[in-house]
């Protein structure tokens, strides 16, 4: 069941993921969830990259771990782990937001991060910016191309848990006021 930004959810969740494209704010609304919450938030990228951007060879079994707790919030990415993420969430929240919206913040955040060169995961900084140009899957290139198929991949966990509740957002404005006047309540 797809809800909107002006619907509760029936009851507190203890086990969420959020989806949107990269660089829709997927960490950030899953951290702030975590805080205002009190549930732990684990970065599923620091599970997956390993040093010098390496997948972790414990990357399943890790996420199989937090998985089985009785709280958590994550990002949902990752195809080897996708389906399992969602199979044990209580609730998904979906960053459907315009895609010039998600290239701004794309952009903004990697040159922060390069030009602050600031660590990621496992000593891992952004690549130089020049690799947008060489590299196929350099993060910009990543969403830009990537963008239409999270909401494929919504549409068809919506067909196949019908029961899962996934509340849609088109703006941070949406957000915010979801948090503060359908979920805070449940708190």
């Amino acid at each position: 069941m797809i809800l909107g930004p002006n619907d509760a959810v029936s009851r507190r969740p203890s086990r969420i993921v959020v989806a949107g494209t990269s660089g829709s704010g997927k960490t950030t609304l899953s951290a702030r969830l975590g805080s205002v919450l009190g549930i732990e938030h684990i970065e599923i990228d620091s599970l997956y990259h390993g040093p010098n951007w390496t997948p972790r060879a414990t990357f399943e079994s890790d996420v199989e771990e937090f998985i089985s707790r009785p709280s958590w919030v994550t990002e949902w990415q990752y195809s080897v782990v996708r389906d399992r993420l969602v199979d044990r969430a209580e609730l998904m929240l979906w960053l459907d937001l315009p895609r010039r919206t998600v290239m701004r913040q794309i952009v903004i955040r990697t040159l922060r991060r390069r030009f602050g060169r600031r660590e990621l995961w496992n000593g891992n900084v952004e690549p130089p910016l020049h690799r947008i140009f060489f590299d196929r899957d350099h993060i910009i290139r990543w969403a830009w191309r990537t963008y239409p198929r999270t909401a494929e991949r919504v549409r068809h966990v919506n067909l196949g848990r019908p029961e899962l509740t996934i509340v849609r957002f088109e703006s941070h404005r949406d957000v915010d006021a979801w948090i503060a006047h359908q979920l805070i309540p449940l708190t």
